[in-house]
């Protein structure tokens, strides 16, 4: 027997968060019956129905994409543009962990654990994302500084990360730069350059946690393999 939440969960529908929500919202019934107490089990002979919808437990699949510029990290777009699904071999529900922006590429999980991608975007946790960024200007150390100790943006302070490899091009006043976060605010990275004065022209997450783009071409996608699974449960069980 299982808690109500994690089958919920499990399942893709949401998150374990959510799922409590529904519950206690009475939107959740099982057997036909509405369940709001978030202690209650189930096993896999009960029917769980939300929203009207009957929860089925499909296998978890677990998935690296290398994301390409021009695709939205959503699993449709009111405005016709391509999105992630677009590249994903699967039928089973599934949708990205966290999200890039459309002109963003890079490492991008996509899964159908609901539990698994709450572990890995919940604020609580502090799994590392690394960026390469392409910005205006030439950054300067004591920049660098600034936002390495943590810079305001919209009245959020930013926790503290690195930045290295620092590189100048003074043909066309640009900069390059690698910077690890263990956040993920909306456009964190793009606020935290503009806030210095360094607008980013090109941005590309290299790594989440301990997976990275090695061997993969833009548009690639590849199971996540059992001990990266397991590792990143354990950074962000951390």
């Amino acid at each position: 027997m299982e808690r109500l939440q994690k089958v919920i969960a499990q399942s893709g529908y949401c998150s374990r968060r959510k799922a409590e929500e529904l519950i206690t919202d009475g939107k959740v019934f099982v057997n036909g019956q509405k369940v709001t107490e978030l202690g209650t089990k189930v096993t896999n002979k009960d029917i769980v129905r939300v929203n009207n919808l009957t929860i089925t437990r499909e296998e978890h699949v677990y998935y690296v994409l290398y994301k390409p510029e021009g695709y939205v990290s959503t699993t449709s777009d009111e405005f016709g543009r391509k999105t992630i699904l677009d590249l994903v071999p699967t039928e089973k529900r599934v949708y990205p962990v966290g999200r890039l922006d459309y002109d963003t590429s890079g490492v991008l999980l996509i899964t159908n654990d609901g539990e698994f991608s709450n572990l890995m975007t919940s604020p609580k946790h502090k799994v590392e994302k690394e960026y390469q960024v392409k910005m205006k200007g030439l950054l300067r150390r004591e920049e660098s500084k600034i936002i390495a100790r943590g810079i305001v943006i919209e009245h959020y302070k930013t926790k503290p990360c690195s930045i290295k490899d620092v590189v100048y091009n003074t043909d066309n006043e640009t900069s390059t730069a690698t910077i690890i976060i263990r956040e993920g605010k909306y456009h964190q990275v793009k606020k935290m350059f503009e806030a210095v004065g360094h607008p980013v022209l090109k941005l590309k997450r290299v790594r989440l946690g301990i997976v990275t783009l090695d061997g993969m071409r833009k548009g690639d996608i590849r199971l996540l393999k059992p001990y990266e699974l397991k590792q990143l449960r354990e950074l962000g069980n951390s």
